[in-house]
């Protein structure tokens, strides 16, 4: 079980090895925020693969933007008893209508018992869209 957590995390420090490039003036930006123990990653834009989990880079216009979430649970155990948590992750579908070239938006991810909540705003704090959580599990 532990071999299959080693690998994204592998992953992940090989992401954060290499510098996150400027920011295209011609687009939006579009970064990627959760906290400490767990991890928000960019999946999916328009439903292509994106090539770095780390931000989304977007023309002007409307997008739909997919991340993968993971986090830990812990299950309650019999008394005196401690379980392995469980690695919990789940898809999430932003859409947006009105991405503005140079401007910068912040997706946000917050795990909510054994689901995800995941939200977009503006850099202004507003709330643009709520996620829609397309599935969760320990399998996916």
């Amino acid at each position: 079980m532990r071999a299959l957590l080693l690998a994204p995390a592998l992953m992940m420090l090989g992401a954060c090895a290499s510098s996150v490039p400027q920011p295209d003036p011609q687009q939006a930006w579009v970064e990627l925020y959760s906290s400490a123990d767990t991890l928000l990653m960019a999946q999916r834009l328009d439903g292509k693969r994106w090539p770095d989990g780390r931000y989304f880079q977007v023309t002007p216009g409307k997008h739909e933007l997919e991340t993968r979430f993971q986090f830990e649970v812990r299950s309650g155990g019999s008394i005196g008893m401690q379980s392995e948590p469980l690695r919990m992750t789940c898809e999430i579908r932003l859409r947006y209508d009105d991405f503005a070239a140079g401007q910068r938006y912040r997706v946000e991810a917050r795990q909510l018992l054994m689901k995800a909540q995941a939200w977009l705003y503006d850099d202004q704090r507003n709330v643009l869209a709520r996620g829609e959580v397309l599935r969760c599990g320990t399998g996916i």
